[in-house]
């Protein structure tokens, strides 16, 4: 009987020092909510700007740890005199919970056309929001 209740506690302790040994993170991070707007603070929503506008998308993360990467990468889709699907920019933070205001600059007009921003969470794409300049 000694002889099994040993095995038990071998076994036990192998599967222990074995899951110990392995690192395993299981994050719960979200974005809660992503959308555009005509302002840092993320009062006027729009999904429509002007071609002197600058563009805001604000993204609200959640249940994340502090070491959570958000990443913002601005296309210009099908823009006037511009190469289809056009990598205009991208920015990324490391963050933990809380709303998180991207933006995007131009030192002249905007031409019109089709927009996109991609919203990447720990290097997975995790939502694309369209808008259009007029």
């Amino acid at each position: 009987m000694t002889k099994v209740k040993l095995r038990i506690l071998i076994v036990f302790l192998v599967l222990s020092a074995v899951s110990l040994a392995c690192e395993f993170s299981a994050s719960t991070a979200n974005i809660k909510e992503a959308y555009l707007a005509s302002d840092e603070e993320g009062t006027n929503r729009t999904e429509v700007f002007g071609q002197d506008e600058p563009f805001y998308c604000i993204v609200q993360v959640a249940n994340a740890p502090d070491d959570t990467s958000v990443k913002a990468v601005w296309y210009a889709v099908e823009v006037t005199d511009t190469e289809p699907n056009l990598l205009i920019d991208e920015y990324s933070v490391t963050t933990g919970d809380g709303a998180i205001p991207f933006s995007l600059t131009n030192n002249g007009p905007w031409p019109t056309g089709t927009y996109k921003v991609e919203i990447y969470l720990n290097d997975e794409l995790n939502k694309t929001i369209e808008f259009t300049v007029q």
